[in-house]
């Protein structure tokens, strides 16, 4: 066996402060290090009998590959937190949420990508069911799935986030204390591939005197929702496929409108007609549901674009600090209006800011993750992010927000989020 001597370290072989090591000396720790493991593992084989002291998952052949794959048995609890489930399945609403704090990357799977249903969920055949764009048009047009496929198709990455999310912060005396599936659940980030809605509208030949499109989906309850003509012609697709494959029922299978930017709940789904018109339809989903209410009691109408947003995912309260040391400050950033630009990351409740790695690429309309390393001393600290778009959209306090819109709102809250950290590393949901 090699002797563990030959990795004592050299004083020539750190280059630079703070513990840079040459290229050298990873070299040849590396190859010492092989040595020590390959010898072990000849003699540790010579004095033990086959099978002795091994994992039993190394002893018989596993299961054989599923049709459609499925996570291991040991991650069963990573799955959306359900808040009024349906009753029997079929006519309440609910919302299923994502476990942000317990994902990485941007891309949210589709199995776990949130949802918000208020007619459940409809069984459509895709065989039967069509899209029919109508109303001030030259040309009344229908299409099914197959007719849909045969267009050129565009492949965006986007985040959708219903307008409700983080609500409870808006007049709740006391921060709300469950994980993130409560405050941050309604959020999600995926890839869409469809057809861009302008190309379908430009076939129909729309009216210049045309203002608005009522999107209504094919769910019990007609839901409907009215969608700026501008907006249908610069980025909104009918969407086919989430994360490469035909999305999934409870997003809309098998066709939905998505708008990039826009409150979650304008991506109607199971889209089945785009009528075309010069006056937003006032539906109650836009009238008593989905407006922002304002201090002098008024309410404030078609605020669709969602803001300048930010959170941090790890440590939160579902994490507790172990014991001292450094650590990752990571989390996920998002602008209805484009890219962003910049988050800061505080450890002091905002007394000071540093600049976080964000992560590229970075795509218009998309979540972005961010990242900074964070020595945690033992002593209580307070965790805050704040986010800035490309268009100099900045996320506000909660004091700035409050004292801008009052605590009579309900939907659109975007302020910046707090952790605390106590002495034994406890990270509990604060307001700062």
């Amino acid at each position: 066996m090699t002797d563990k001597k030959t990795m004592i370290v050299d004083a020539t072989d750190q280059v630079a402060g703070n513990g840079l090591m040459s290229r050298r000396f990873f070299m040849n720790s590396a190859l010492a290090s092989t040595a020590v493991v390959a010898g072990g593992s000849a003699a540790f084989a010579q004095e033990t009998s086959v099978g002795e002291g091994q994992e039993d998952w190394t002893l018989y052949p596993g299961d054989d590959a599923p049709e459609y794959g499925d996570v291991s048995q040991f991650e069963k609890g990573r799955v959306k937190k359900f808040v009024a489930p349906p009753v029997g399945g079929r006519t309440a609403s609910s919302a299923g949420r994502t476990p942000l704090h317990m994902l990485h990357g941007t891309i949210t799977p589709s199995g776990l990508h949130f949802e918000v249903t208020h007619h459940g969920v409809p069984d459509v055949n895709p065989d039967i069911h069509k899209v029919v764009i109508h109303g001030m048009v030259d040309r009344p047009l229908k299409w099914g799935v197959e007719d849909l496929e045969n267009y050129p198709t565009v492949t965006r990455q986007y985040f959708m986030e219903c307008s409700g999310n983080t609500r409870v912060n808006w007049a709740q005396p006391k921060p709300d204390q469950n994980f993130m599936y409560m405050t941050h659940g309604l959020v999600s980030g995926s890839e869409w591939t469809g057809v861009p809605l302008s190309t379908l509208l430009d076939e129909a030949g729309v009216s210049p005197d045309a203002k608005w499109i009522i999107a209504e989906g094919g769910d019990s309850g007609s839901l409907s929702r009215s969608i700026p003509i501008e907006k249908a012609m610069d980025d909104s697709m009918v969407a086919l496929y989430q994360n490469g494959e035909r999305i999934r029922p409870s997003q809309g299978y098998p066709m939905r409108v998505l708008n990039p930017g826009f409150e979650g709940n304008t991506s109607v789904k199971w889209i089945r007609s785009l009528y075309v018109t010069d006056k937003p339809v006032m539906s109650r989903f836009e009238t008593s549901k989905y407006t922002d209410k304002l201090h002098d009691g008024k309410s404030l109408q078609f605020s669709l674009e969602m803001d300048v947003k930010s959170v941090i995912t790890r440590p939160s309260n579902a994490i507790e600090l172990k014991k001292k040391g450094m650590y990752e400050i990571t989390g996920l950033a998002w602008s209805g209006k484009g890219k962003i630009a910049k988050v800061e990351v505080s450890a002091d409740g905002g007394r000071t800011w540093a600049d976080a790695m964000v992560e590229g690429p970075v795509h218009s309309k998309m979540l972005t993750r961010f990242r900074i390393p964070w020595m945690w001393k033992g002593m209580p600290a307070v965790l805050q992010s704040r986010a800035t778009d490309e268009f100099g959209q900045v996320q506000p306090s909660r004091k700035a927000l409050l004292a801008a819109r009052g605590k009579k709102a309900y939907y659109h809250y975007h302020a910046v989020h707090s952790w605390s950290v106590n002495a034994r590393g406890k990270v509990r949901h604060v307001y700062a």
